[in-house]
């Protein structure tokens, strides 16, 4: 655990006080540059490309009523077999990790973001994020066998960091989507969820769209049973182009955030 911890440390240290050193330097040259350092940055850290083609791709496929080639698409974005789902759970669970990318590789880098820059250290926090992300990934993750508690810490911290990200994110659906959906279902759902961080963003993203998400669904010949979260409708292809202006307007609601923080941090210059 300790040796966990002292890797970590120096993984994530390291760029983590480059970037704030660097935009401290273009500060001082002008801090028109610093936000555009910081802009730069927080577009390379998000990561939109990591699920928008396949979301797009399986939206198309449902269009056309091919059930099967969304399968396929599904079964390689989740690295999961879902070749026994049917139409309605392929939308259903599409949405599901629509909303989860969502968080991880947009709205939880954005958050951050704003907190490293409110605190005056640049765009170090979209930095760390997806730092202590990856090492999640690559450390946290991995079963006792190959890593034992060496991951231990990279599994903590990012929980730790993860806990305003989540509550900003599903705050940020209930402005943007259904208030009154969302409140209800983030409060009465989402611990039932078996991971109930992710449950937080998924009962939120369910209720503020109005659609049924969670629910079991068809895995190696054997209902896999999960919960129901959210209220309304069942998932199809019209829900996932929901999903879509949902992530969009919460889009749109971080950038005049970020934009109003950034005339105001020009002009107290």
């Amino acid at each position: 655990h300790r040796h966990g911890k002292i890797a970590w440390l120096i993984a994530v240290l390291l760029p983590l006080c480059g970037s704030a050193a660097l935009y401290w330097l273009l500060y001082r040259s002008h801090p028109v540059f610093a936000w555009a350092f910081s802009v730069l940055v927080l577009y390379l850290t998000m990561g939109f490309r990591q699920f928008s083609h396949y979301f797009t791709d399986i939206h198309q496929a449902l269009r056309e009523n091919d059930v099967e080639k969304a399968r396929g698409l599904l079964s390689a974005w989740r690295g999961t077999p879902c070749h026994e789902l049917n139409a309605e759970e392929v939308a259903r669970v599409t949405i599901e990790e629509a909303l989860l990318a969502s968080h991880h590789y947009v709205f939880g880098v954005m958050a951050w973001f704003v907190i490293t820059m409110l605190l005056g250290l640049g765009p170090a926090g979209a930095v760390l994020y997806r730092l202590a992300q990856f090492l999640n990934a690559r450390w946290g993750k991995k079963g006792d066998a190959e890593f034992g508690a060496f991951g231990t810490f990279a599994r903590q911290a990012y929980h730790w960091m993860e806990w305003l990200p989540l509550r900003l994110t599903a705050i940020t659906f209930a402005i943007v989507g259904d208030f009154e959906g969302t409140v209800y279902c983030w409060r009465t759902q989402a611990r039932s969820w078996p991971d109930p961080e992710a449950g937080i963003v998924l009962a939120s993203g369910a209720g503020a769209l109005g659609v049924r998400l969670g629910l079991p669904i068809p895995q190696g010949g054997l209902p896999l049973d999960r919960p129901e979260l959210g209220i309304g409708d069942e998932a199809d292809a019209d829900f996932m182009q929901s999903t879509v202006g949902l992530v969009w307007r919460a889009l749109v609601f971080w950038m005049v955030l970020l934009l109003l923080l950034g005339l105001a941090s020009l002009a107290g210059t």
